[in-house]
């Protein structure tokens, strides 16, 4: 099973003060990016891996899929979601993502946001994703950016010559790090852009966009603490399809 770290108190409350967590994807700086790869959801069948407060199924809903079905493992999440959902034709469901099955091809879209870089076996998650899928179905779905997962400790150091670096720990050795965000022990799970592509391109995907994010200019205008981030990607996000 997957760390269940969002069903640990100090975790949840640190959690639940993140912009992300207080307004949902208007809140995500990543959202125009990644919405952008999301196709037209009308009439369609949707999934999401790992949902948490719900915030991408009701949106989902509002452009007018025809059913919903958000996963998570976290009780306290999908508590959360469940208050929070008046949309019809959304359902949640308590799911392990690294033991669950989906029914084959029934869904014309599966989705997921900051979760699967917590999965030990991303080929295992990928081949269910697209046995779910129809065919023409698209996969998207976002991750911390493997610079991101790479240290052990993540943090900001500064270099002999006084600039801002940050440090890798063994990029290519992929395993899980134990990290101390929002709380301490939080285990997540290292790849290499590598493996995320040729992951996906073995289970029978076509990848269609792969995306290093960072802040936009106008982004940057509006948050400059931000402009940190452009000195190494804090998300990747993807698009693939299945032929």
């Amino acid at each position: 099973m997957a760390q269940n770290i969002y069903d640990q108190d100090d975790f949840f409350a640190a959690y639940g003060k993140l912009d992300r967590s207080l307004r949902g994807l208007q809140g995500a700086p990543e959202w125009p990016a990644l919405r952008a790869l999301v196709p037209d959801l009308q009439h369609k069948r949707v999934v999401d891996l790992g949902c948490g407060f719900g915030w991408f199924c009701r949106w989902a809903a509002d452009q007018g899929a025809a059913h919903v079905l958000g996963l998570d493992l976290s009780e306290n999440m999908l508590a959360r979601a469940h208050a929070s959902t008046s949309e019809p034709g959304i359902t949640y469901e308590r799911a392990d993502l690294e033991a669950f099955t989906l029914p084959e091809s029934a869904f014309d879209v599966v989705y997921s946001s900051l979760t699967i870089h917590y999965l030990a076996n991303l080929e295992a998650l990928f081949a269910k994703a697209h046995r779910a899928l129809v065919e023409g179905g698209t996969f998207v779905f976002s991750v911390e950016h493997p610079l991101f997962t790479a240290p052990s400790e993540p943090s900001w150091l500064t270099d002999e010559g006084g600039r801002t670096v940050w440090p890798l720990d063994d990029y290519l050795a992929e395993g899980p790090r134990v990290t101390n965000w929002l709380a301490p022990g939080v285990v997540k799970q290292h790849h290499t852009i590598a493996t995320y592509v040729n992951s996906l391109l073995r289970v029978g995907f076509a990848l269609v966009h792969l995306e290093e994010w960072a802040p936009t200019d106008a982004q940057i205008e509006e948050h400059p603490d931000w402009a940190v981030e452009r000195h190494r990607p804090p998300f990747m996000l993807v698009c693939a399809r299945r032929p």
